[in-house]
């Protein structure tokens, strides 16, 4: 398995940083936690304070839980929603409907609302996958998911969006 690390020492600065949520799956908590918690220390690096985290039954559950969020986001300083979940396949075909669903859903709500939605579901055929995008090194995906929503926010700035 090849992984690549994310170079956060040069994201764009933020002036005025809003608010940004991290939506999470309660399953697998110490995976989900450990890139939750990455992520937000990253954001934090880089000038976030009001960071939101709420914890969800699930998957699934996210594209509803991002449209609420943003829907009542009556200040307009949500910056960006963050999600993290680790969906493992099993014997049956709940794996790809979830996966499917889940990715569907959060893809139209950052369209409709118009506001960056960064998605770290990890759908892992073995736990090993998802451990190993995880784990407390240069290759977790909350260092990742951190530079995506900077760099994003960053640019819808840049283009007065």
């Amino acid at each position: 398995m090849v992984q690549t690390s994310v170079d956060v020492s040069d994201l764009p600065r933020i002036e005025s940083p809003g608010r940004i949520a991290i939506l999470k799956s309660k399953w697998y908590p110490e995976l989900v936690d450990s890139l939750s918690d990455t992520c937000e220390r990253i954001l934090r690096a880089n000038g976030y304070q009001r960071i939101e985290v709420h914890t969800l039954p699930g998957s699934l559950e996210m594209p509803l839980a991002a449209a609420d969020l943003l829907a009542t986001d009556g200040a307009g300083d949500l910056d960006a929603l963050i999600c993290f979940s680790v969906i493992l396949k099993g014997e049956t075909a709940h794996f790809e409907m979830i996966s499917n669903e889940c990715m569907r859903g959060l893809g139209e709500v950052m369209q409709r609302y118009r506001r960056p939605v960064v998605v770290e579901v990890l759908p892992v055929y073995e736990m090993q996958h998802a451990v190993a995008r995880a784990s407390d090194d240069e290759f977790n995906k909350g260092i990742e998911a951190a530079a995506a929503a900077i760099e994003m926010i960053a640019w819808r700035r840049s283009i007065g969006a």
